[in-house]
C-alpha cells in the first residue's frame, strides 16, 4: 500500500449501512449517530426506518438513503414508484433502486429504462440503480449501466449484497461505462480497508458497507 492511500479520506466514501431485516430502532439510532460522528455522506436503511433516520439527521450533513424493490427488483413498476415516493415524503434524499433483472435478461431493455426514468422524474432525488453485477454477464453489465445512465440515474451500484458483493473487476467495468459522468457505488462484502482502497482505485465513488467504523479503525492502524 502506497503513501497516497493514507491521504484518501475513506470516511467521505462510506454509506453506513443497516439492511438486516431484524434491525430495531435502537440499531437505526446507532448507525445514524455513527454516521454523523464520522462524517459519512449517508446512512442506508430500510424504508420503514426512513422517518426515524430523518428525525435523527435533520440538522446533519449525512443524507438518508433507502432501498427500493430490495433485494430482488422483481416487484411491479407501480409498486416501486409508490415505495420511492413514500420514502421521499418521509425524508429520503437518496434511493437505491434494484433494476428488474428478468426484463434485462429477456431483452426488454425499454421496460428497464422506463421504470428507472419514471422514478428519477417523479421523485427528483438521487437515484442509484442497483445492477446486481454478480448475476450478470459483462455484456449485460454494460447494457444495464448504459440504460440506467440514460434513464437519469446518478449512480450505478454493483450489488445488493444478497447474491454476492462488489469486485474490483466489476467496478472497473462500470468506470469504463460511466467515464466520470455518474457515480459508482461499490456495495456488498466490503470487509477490509485494503479491499475498500482497491475499490476506490478501481473507480468507486461510494462504498456501501455495514463495517464503516471498522474500516476507519483499520485505516488509523495502518497509518501508524
Amino acid at each position: 500500500m502506497s503513501a497516497k492511500d493514507f491521504n484518501i479520506d475513506i470516511a467521505t466514501y462510506i454509506e453506513h449501512t443497516l439492511l438486516k431485516p431484524s434491525a430495531i430502532p435502537e440499531e437505526v439510532k446507532q448507525v445514524c449517530q455513527e454516521a454523523w460522528q464520522y462524517d459519512f455522506p449517508s446512512v442506508c436503511i430500510y424504508p420503514i426506518a426512513v422517518t426515524q433516520a430523518k428525525e435523527l439527521l435533520h440538522d446533519k450533513k449525512t443524507q438518508v438513503c433507502t432501498v427500493i424493490g430490495f433485494p430482488s427488483g422483481a416487484t411491479s413498476s407501480a409498486t416501486k414508484l409508490y415505495e420511492a415516493q413514500e420514502a421521499v415524503e418521509n425524508g429520503a434524499t437518496e434511493l437505491d433502486v434494484v433494476i428488474n433483472l428478468g426484463w434485462l435478461k429477456s431483452g426488454e431493455s425499454s421496460k428497464v429504462y422506463d421504470e428507472i426514468a419514471e422514478i428519477c422524474s417523479e421523485t427528483g432525488q438521487v437515484i442509484k440503480a442497483i445492477l446486481e453485477t454478480t448475476v450478470l454477464t459483462n455484456e449485460e453489465k454494460r447494457l444495464a449501466g448504459k440504460i440506467c445512465m440514460d434513464a437519469g440515474a446518478a449512480y450505478l451500484k454493483t450489488s445488493t449484497g444478497w447474491f454476492g458483493g462488489a469486485t474490483v473487476e466489476d467496478v472497473e467495468i462500470l468506470k469504463q461505462i460511466t467515464r466520470g459522468e455518474v457515480g459508482i457505488k461499490a456495495s456488498g462484502g466490503i470487509r477490509t480497508y485494503e479491499q475498500a482502497i482497491a475499490l476506490i482505485h478501481a473507480g468507486a465513488t461510494r462504498l456501501g458497507t455495514s463495517r464503516g467504523i471498522y474500516l476507519i479503525r483499520q485505516q488509523n492502524e495502518s497509518a501508524k
